[in-house]
């Protein structure tokens, strides 16, 4: 499930226009990786909130962005695996 979730947000990255060259589960989703700004993020957020039915507080938008790409598909994953 994790290797689905982390294809996942990569091709939704692109789809936002980030550059996913180079890009790997210790790159991270904020400013020091990725750079996604606060908006992008929300965007990243609702697609994947949409893909895989999990729910991602308001308070939760700081840590997101800490997160690496591994950390976040973890995360995902490990939501999804809770609501079977």
């Amino acid at each position: 499930m994790k290797d689905e979730v982390r294809d996942f947000v990569i091709a939704q990255l692109q789809d936002m226009n980030y550059d996913v060259e180079g890009i790997d589960d210790d790159t991270t989703l904020g400013p020091a990786g990725v750079d996604l700004e606060s908006l992008a993020l929300a965007d990243l957020s609702v697609r994947v909130e949409d893909k895989y039915g999990v729910r991602f507080s308001d308070d939760e938008s700081e840590q997101l962005a800490l997160m690496t790409v591994g950390e976040f598909t973890t995360e995902v994953a490990g939501r999804v695996a809770q609501q079977v």
